[in-house]
């Protein structure tokens, strides 16, 4: 279970973000403004969803109860997008075998971290299995759109700070999102407390 725990953590946003980040970061710099720009948006856009889903029902309550369903896998999401985007961006002057190799590696990641939550017992299977496709929307959504796009060459630096960020995740703390995420709904419905699977079974 330790190993697993391990595993799980390299979808946290202390991972993730980071990724994230220095991909914007990379583009601007060079400006391809369009192509940071779609990055952002897709990406914050995947975030905001799984965010809605997990406040709407720590807040009233709201998801499906025969699916055992709460709100898409954040840790799900996040790495299934953004790992298949770096290696995209990393490998787009490559050979198209190779760049579709680091794309596929990049999916195979994320698929490691939606099979991890569901041995941590973090998730339900909807809800991972739904983190990872929504994941994989906002990846192939982005390379689709900027398929055309120029790009310029990969920096070592970006290779390096990513490599750092993956790393240093296992031994760094969980990022507090839940409970950013629990507060929140709590402000915003009223409640005294989130709303849990225990009230659901409460309700039967």
């Amino acid at each position: 279970m330790l190993f697993w725990m391990d595993i799980t953590k390299l979808g946290d946003m202390n991972a993730t973000m980071p990724i994230f980040a220095s991909c914007v970061a990379w583009l601007s710099w060079n400006k391809s403004w369009r192509v940071a720009f779609l990055l952002v948006l897709l990406f914050m856009g995947g975030l905001a969803l799984v965010a809605a889903t997990k406040i709407a029902f720590a807040g009233w309550g709201y998801g499906i109860r025969s699916l055992d369903f709460t709100g898409f896998s954040g840790h799900a999401m996040r790495a299934t997008a953004i790992t298949p985007i770096f290696f995209y961006l990393m490998l787009r002057r490559a050979r198209p075998t190779v760049r579709n190799a680091g794309i596929a590696a990049g999916i195979l990641f994320g698929l490691l971290i939606t099979f991890s939550r569901l041995v941590v017992h973090a998730h339900s299977e909807s809800e991972a299995i739904s983190g990872f496709a929504l994941g994989s929307m906002v990846a192939f959504a982005f390379m689709w759109l900027t398929r055309r796009c120029a790009m310029p060459k990969f920096s070592p630096w970006l290779i390096a700070v990513s490599l750092a960020a993956i790393g240093s995740s296992p031994v760094a703390p969980p990022a507090p999102t839940e409970t950013y995420v629990q507060k929140i709904a709590v402000y915003l419905s009223d409640r005294e407390k989130p709303f849990t699977r225990n009230d659901w079974k409460s309700e039967t």
